[in-house]
């Protein structure tokens, strides 16, 4: 493709990161079409996806700052200051995220951000919106996309100038581009999975736990947790191993469920009247990791969100990091427009790289939140981690801060924590040998 100052654009997927693509382009004044596998949420047609609500924080919300939505969604939303442990016997420890209020993460419903990212992208004249059509195929030589209609079955062929894929962790787009030489792909399942479960409104319309905090029942191998929603609703879920003891392999009877709740969530069986049915009706989810690069096709096709890096859910950054991907696209399409290969080259070359030191924070974080949030050690470390923040703001942030409260990117996170847990190690110890040889000198 010769350069072009104004491209069509093809988007594969209106979900969360499609959609507020479909945003910043159809504001930047680009024509836009979205194809969309599922119905129109803005007509009532039931969503989809990996979780009913997610955890939006600093990132993601400037990446909806840069479209006017930030106000919006979060007067929607639900804001959790820490976390809730309940232990085995029912004792309840708060943890908050950060120093301060202004310090917290929102619980928002998936399915009304969605319906908001496509009300704003719809409201452009440039941006059109499709819906029910499964993308089964891309030629990237062409810059065809094949699709099928989910509810007649009829074929259509469409083109763009430019391919944005943002059709997900089993992405038809990036599919195709492992078609091509030298692309690197690799996915890697965790054994646990996930079931969602729910704690409905109290009697009186009332939240029946803490509103103002994600809810953790870490127990080693297993761990539940709930968000709170603005019904007073909580959705709940579950992470356990698929087989062996303790696993949805082992429950098979009502008597299992309930007898092993007993066991391990006792106070949260009274909250669950449909705990029962909630959990032998709704399915059990698999949670994968997806690295891959390059993440364009010259000048053609880039890809963002869960298709270019899907990560497990336990740093509470998938969604924010795809907005975040939004965001750094746009800046470099703004940067080297129309040389759109030069902006696509750009955007890798930032991103990828912080995604993936993201994908092992979240792995490293599931064994985190399921064996070490219940201990005294971990508390401890908390609350060595606030005391240094609060003592030298500017010197010293904890990684979970700087991950989920700034955008320093990812990478560069994990590396000055690294190196302010180098300092803090060594003037301990320099401190310790200096009351040793105090003491010595005294005696």
């Amino acid at each position: 493709m010769t350069m072009n100052d104004h491209p069509k654009f093809v988007i594969v997927g209106g979900g969360l990161g499609g959609a507020l693509a479909a945003c910043y382009l159809g504001q930047a004044g680009y024509e836009v079409d979205v194809y969309e596998v599922r119905g129109d949420l803005r007509t009532g047609a039931v969503g989809g996806g990996r979780s009913i609500n997610l955890a939006l924080s600093h990132r993601g919300i400037a990446g909806l700052e840069g479209v006017g939505l930030a106000d919006e969604v979060l007067s929607q939303a639900v804001c959790m200051r820490g976390r809730m442990i309940h232990s085995v016997s029912g004792a309840l420890v708060f943890q908050p995220y950060g120093r301060d209020d202004s310090q917290t993460i929102n619980s928002v419903s998936r399915s009304g951000l969605n319906r908001t990212l496509l009300t704003a992208a719809g409201k452009h004249e440039n941006v059109r919106l499709h819906f029910h059509q499964k993308c089964t195929d891309v030629d990237l030589d062409t810059n065809e996309v094949f699709l099928t209609h989910t509810e007649t079955a009829a074929t259509s062929t469409v083109t763009g100038d430019i391919i944005v894929s943002a059709d997900g962790a089993f992405s038809a787009v990036r599919r195709a581009m492992q078609r091509r030489n030298r692309f690197n792909y690799r996915q890697d399942y965790l054994q646990h999975g996930y079931k969602e479960l729910t704690i409905p409104p109290a009697p009186d319309g009332g939240f029946r736990l803490e509103k103002n905090a994600l809810h953790i029942w870490p127990r080693r191998s297993l761990m539940m947790i709930a968000l709170p929603n603005l019904d007073a609703s909580y959705t709940v879920t579950l992470f356990w191993p698929f087989e062996g003891p303790g696993s949805f392999e082992a429950i098979k009877t009502e008597s299992d469920l309930l007898a092993f709740f007993d066991q391990h969530f006792p106070d949260a069986v009274e909250h669950m009247p449909t705990l029962v049915e909630d959990y032998f009706s709704n399915p059990v989810g698999s949670l994968m990791t997806v690295r891959c690069n390059p993440w364009y096709v010259e000048d053609r096709a880039v890809i963002l969100g869960d298709a270019a890096h899907a990560v497990v859910p336990f740093y509470g950054q998938g969604m924010n990091a795809s907005f975040e991907d939004v965001l750094v696209l746009d800046d470099c399409m703004k940067k080297y427009a129309p040389n759109w290969r030069r902006a696509f080259e750009s955007y890798d070359a930032i991103r990828r790289k912080h995604v993936d030191a993201l994908a092992d924070l979240a792995l490293a974080n599931f064994v985190e939140m399921r064996d070490h949030t219940g201990s005294k050690l971990f508390l401890l470390r908390k609350k060595k981690e606030r005391l240094l923040n609060r003592l030298f703001p500017r010197w010293y942030l904890p990684l979970y801060t700087m991950a989920t409260f700034t955008r320093i990117p990812y990478a560069d996170a994990v590396a000055r924590a690294k190196r302010q847990d180098r300092i803090v190690f060594a003037s301990a110890l320099v401190i310790l040998l200096v009351i040793a040889a105090l003491i010595v000198v005294g005696w």
